[in-house]
């Protein structure tokens, strides 16, 4: 049994993912389940309704809880009843054959873990999902959002960790990983995914900032490869706390203002040209708030 979960709130999406999942179901030939865990308080109950062959899970969020998102995520997988579990994420539609591809890796070469890639309605890589579209055979991460798993990988991490709000997907990827797994890829199965107007990217970049510094640390063995390996983490972070510097510098010494000001307001130039065939505009805005959101978490008492 293949059980394939998919978490939601309010999400009108869900309709067109559960189609297009069940389709592919259909077409992939292996016995499968769909599994909702929803925490939309009965808001979408007339799609559990439109989709009778779904197991509908309706979830109340703990007290004191915000964000609900791996919380949801071990609800699915210890409800479902098969050994192997697939995730994807409510507004993704499933291309053609993307079940079959996600699983080949599993049946045909003994792999543990699978993660396919998103890209954007357009068939393009964006901020986004560009690092689901690298071509390493296996990985050192990856989302939730086009992921098979056998169970019992899912059994000797412990699940999700339910102290974050955002990453915990990562979170799970690293212990796996440090588990011994291997992350295979499948870029053959592939989900199309609409990241939203730029106010929900606005929200998204905060909110992936604050998880990334979340991870690292609980992830403390990692720091030490973090301006190698994610300098991103590190970079706009620290330059938005030189911004006031600057500014404050070219107050008290009006020459400097001349060349400073402009010459720091151009490093963002580097990164918006290496970027822009997602706009230069959006990478620059995008880079700047996942550093704020870096900096939020930094600032923060350690959640546990």
């Amino acid at each position: 049994m293949i059980s394939i979960v998919v978490i939601s709130k309010d999400e009108p999406e869900l309709d067109a993912t559960l189609t297009g999942v069940a389709a592919e179901a259909a077409a992939s030939g292996e016995p499968c389940e769909i599994v909702v865990v929803d925490a939309s308080d009965g808001r979408l109950d007339h799609l559990a309704a439109a989709h009778p062959a779904v197991r509908w899970l309706p979830f109340a969020r703990p007290p004191g809880v915000r964000v609900s998102i791996p919380h949801q995520r071990n609800t699915g997988v210890r409800a479902a009843t098969g050994g192997i579990v697939v995730f994807t994420d409510a507004g993704c539609r499933p291309a053609e054959g993307w079940l079959t591809e996600l699983l080949a890796p599993l049946h045909k070469e003994g792999e543990d873990v699978v993660a396919g890639v998103a890209t954007g309605p357009s068939g393009h890589s964006g901020i986004y999902d560009r690092d689901a579209l690298r071509a390493a055979a296996y990985l050192d991460e990856c989302p939730t959002i086009n992921l098979a798993f056998r169970r019992e990988v899912f059994d000797a991490v412990d699940g999700f960790d339910e102290s974050f709000e955002y990453g915990s997907d990562v979170d799970f990827a690293w212990r796996v990983v440090a588990a011994g797994y291997r992350i295979r890829s499948a870029p053959g199965s592939r989900v199309v995914h609409d990241w939203g107007d730029p106010r929900r990217q606005a929200r998204r970049s905060y909110a992936y900032g604050k998880a990334r510094a979340r991870l690292y640390r609980k992830h403390r063995s990692r720091l030490r490869r973090l301006p190698v390996t994610e300098p991103m983490v590190v970079v706009y972070p620290v330059y938005l706390l030189g911004l006031p510097v600057v500014l404050v510098l070219s107050a008290v010494a009006p020459p400097w203002s001349l060349l400073v000001v402009p010459a720091y307001l151009a490093l963002l130039l580097v990164p918006a040209w290496r970027n822009r065939g997602n706009g230069v505009l959006r990478v620059v805005a995008d880079h700047l708030i996942y550093g704020a959101g870096v900096l939020a978490e930094l600032v923060r008492r350690p959640r546990r």
